[in-house]
């Protein structure tokens, strides 16, 4: 079976797939269609009545695309866009892809989960918008990533506003950023290959080398406590560590924002959430 077919059928949260009323064209046809679920990332107004929508498919990457007449409220329009898109918002997309144009065109929109819980907390919604942007950031469009997208989605399908977010943000974290090749080492010295000294109260983390370094104060490297690394080699382990209390927890995300914004070579306004409380 095609990865094109997958997406028809694959749809982890809906008991069962209603017929689709657009077929999907196979991939090589002038204007394939897609149906996919989706995360949107991006919303801007392109006119009075639509919209241009950045979205986070499970199979097909990231695809931008117009949605012509999405803010208009006439029973049709209601109807293929059910719900609205809205920023974090998942759903299930109909997209046409159209040649020589890197806007695609979004005609169909089924609401799967509004994320009602972002709206009643300020920092899982700061925590949402974390996560969407460092996506939209790292994500080539049309470079499918699955993992990626199952880490997104789960991210923000499980933020509430009882719940600490932090946890749950430094998995993502981990998951994105081993997802698209940017796992840092952490289980030796990443400059020398030698054991790392976790006796010591301190090490460094160089993001030029990618990983723990010893604390020597040579070359660009930011000194971290160890348990901090520990606690990342926790969540590598895809385990909770005993030892981790809130502050060790936050600590690591904040090293991992920082470590993104290395890759990323800036600084998004949506990391101050983390750098900058």
């Amino acid at each position: 079976m095609s990865s094109h077919q997958n997406a028809t059928t694959y749809m982890p949260w809906k008991k069962q797939l209603l017929p689709n009323p657009h077929p999907p064209t196979p991939l090589n046809s002038p204007m394939p269609t897609l149906l996919s679920n989706a995360i949107c990332l991006r919303l801007y107004d392109w006119s009075e009545t639509s919209q241009i929508v950045v979205l986070l498919t499970e199979l097909h990457g990231k695809i931008s695309a117009v949605a012509k007449g999405a803010k208009r409220q006439t029973p049709s329009t209601l109807a293929k866009f059910s719900g609205g898109v809205e920023l974090l918002t998942a759903g299930q997309a109909v997209l046409i892809l159209k040649p020589n144009t890197e806007l695609a065109q979004l005609i169909e929109w089924d609401l799967t989960n509004a994320h009602w819980s972002l709206r009643r907390s300020l920092t899982a919604y700061h925590a949402g918008m974390y996560a969407a942007d460092i996506v939209h950031h790292l994500v080539h469009d049309h470079d499918p990533h699955p993992q990626t997208y199952h880490a997104l989605h789960n991210f923000l399908a499980n933020l509430t506003p009882d719940t600490d977010p932090y946890p749950a943000l430094l998995r993502f974290q981990w998951q994105t950023i081993s997802d698209l090749g940017y796992q840092p080492i952490l289980d030796h010295d990443a400059q020398t290959g030698k054991s790392i000294d976790t006796s010591s109260p301190t090490l460094a983390f160089s993001p030029t080398e990618g990983g723990v370094v010893a604390d020597n104060g040579v070359g660009p490297r930011w000194r971290v406590r160890t348990q901090t690394i520990q606690t990342l080699q926790a969540v590598a382990r895809n385990q909770d560590d005993p030892n981790s209390d809130p502050d060790s927890i936050l600590r690591a995300n904040k090293l991992l924002a920082a470590y993104l914004r290395a890759i990323l070579d800036k600084q998004l306004s949506s990391m101050l959430f983390l750098l900058d409380p």
